[in-house]
């Protein structure tokens, strides 16, 4: 059980960071020479989670508002999505709990 909650946990931290990241992106889009960051995500060694390599620039490219859209609405789903793994999580722990007392 501690195994999901902390993959779920990881997943809340990276979907934070991409939020954060793309909304840096928004606020900063008319200041010259900026640079539109992301945040690199990948699988954690040995299945415990995501892993973020950190921000990361991007060359020449320009802060697009659709693509940003796209991403803070996909780093909230991420968000909600991994909230739900620890909720049921939790669920069923306690009805395991409940079961063995």
């Amino acid at each position: 059980m501690a195994l999901i909650s902390s993959i779920a946990q990881s997943g809340l931290q990276a979907a934070q960071q991409r939020l954060g990241a793309s909304a840096h992106n928004v606020a900063n889009m008319n200041t010259p020479g900026f640079r539109r960051e992301s945040v690199a995500q990948e699988a954690a060694p040995g299945n415990a989670g995501v892993a973020t390599t950190g921000v990361q620039r991007a060359g020449t490219e320009g802060v697009a508002l659709e693509r940003e859209a796209v991403e803070q609405l996909s780093a909230t789903y991420a968000f909600a999505a991994n909230l739900q793994t620890i909720k049921v999580g939790n669920q069923m722990l306690g009805t395991l709990l409940d079961t063995t007392a």
